[in-house]
């Protein structure tokens, strides 16, 4: 049995992080990740790029060298890659954890879906909120052409879509989508899009709007989905409204992985699903086991991202090292 001094799952930015941290102490480390590295990243939009500056999402010191401002998808998947291995880190990717059990003061015994149990004297889980779309609890939201994920516009080219939906992903698919052909309407309960839109995009959104070529429909509950049509009701008349709609893009956010935080442990306060955890050194209810990055948001996911969310990871491993513990301020007031 290999006993590690720390076991990390989740091999996104902040799981790399806290990886890069682990080495730089002296400790030996394993990453354990369902998917690939940066699995999150990978399924993102082919042609996104992020709301950061390069050098707020620099992960282990490296420099982010980009010929522009702000990252794309591919510039970051290529990043992270390269730093990951300057640094060694030790991977066991494909690998999904079921639960982490506490076998005494000493050990932690993580058990994996595929049999494969390892052995650790800390445990962090930096396990992101990508995997687990919200779900409105509506008729139809799991219909073949309903899904909550969207990658590049081709296969809607002369299609009828409906987003539903009102922060980045939606603005985003919305317009790459009347770009390439696509009859789009944006079902929103807002009164207008989300002010944390990224503020590039408000403009070219809004004058689409202004010229027809994006339909929406603020003030609107999504209420049911069949084939071929979307039920929708405005809040402010009450009136009832049918969509046409061959796909239907349920982009209304993610959540962390709850059931998987409860399974080790970890207690949640309800409503909001926020995990018990000391906020300066991110140790949860269960002594030795940490949590890092947007884990620690429950259903408030807008207030940790990588800008944050990877300093995370320092706190951390001093606390595991006994150092003294830097201070991490836990929500960026973004411009």
């Amino acid at each position: 049995m290999q006993l590690y001094d720390v076991l990390i799952v989740g091999a996104g930015p902040c799981g790399l992080a806290a990886g890069i941290e682990a080495a730089k102490a002296g400790l030996s480390h394993l990453i354990l990740e369902k998917g690939s590295i940066t699995e999150s990243i990978r399924r993102y939009p082919k042609r996104m790029r992020f709301f950061s500056t390069a050098e707020n999402i620099e992960i282990g010191g490296i420099p982010f060298p980009i010929s522009d401002v702000k990252a794309n998808r591919s510039e970051a998947l290529q990043y992270y890659r390269k730093v990951a291995g300057y640094y060694h880190l030790n991977f066991k990717l494909f690998t999904e954890v079921a639960q982490v059990v506490k076998q005494d003061d000493e050990v932690f015994e993580i058990q994996t879906v595929g049999g494969e149990n390892y052995y650790a004297k800390k445990v962090i889980i930096s396990t992101g909120y990508f995997d687990f779309p919200r779900f409105l609890g509506i008729n139809g939201e799991k219909l073949p052409h309903v899904s909550h994920y969207y990658d590049e516009p081709f296969q809607y080219s002369f299609s009828k879509v409906v987003i539903v939906g009102g922060a980045n992903s939606a603005v985003e698919a919305a317009l790459e989508m009347y770009r390439h052909d696509v009859d789009v309407t944006v079902v929103h309960r807002g009164e207008d899009f989300r002010p944390t839109v990224k503020y590039w995009l408000i403009p070219d959104v809004k004058n689409r709007v202004k010229e027809g070529k994006i339909k929406t429909r603020f003030n609107s509950l999504t209420k049911a989905i069949e084939p071929k049509r979307v039920l929708i009701e405005n809040t402010q008349t009450g009136e009832e409204e049918w969509l046409e709609a061959d796909f239907v893009l349920m982009l209304i956010g993610y959540i962390p992985d709850g059931a998987l935080l409860q399974r080790c442990g970890v207690e949640l306060r309800q409503p909001s699903m926020v995990p018990v955890y000391d906020p300066e050194t991110f140790e949860t209810n269960v002594s030795g086991l940490y949590l890092c990055g947007t884990v620690v948001a429950g259903i408030h996911t807008e207030k940790v991202f990588i800008e944050n969310g990877r300093d995370h990871a320092a706190a951390i491993i001093d606390h595991i090292a006994g150092r003294k513990v830097r201070k991490v301020k836990e929500l960026i007031d973004r411009i």
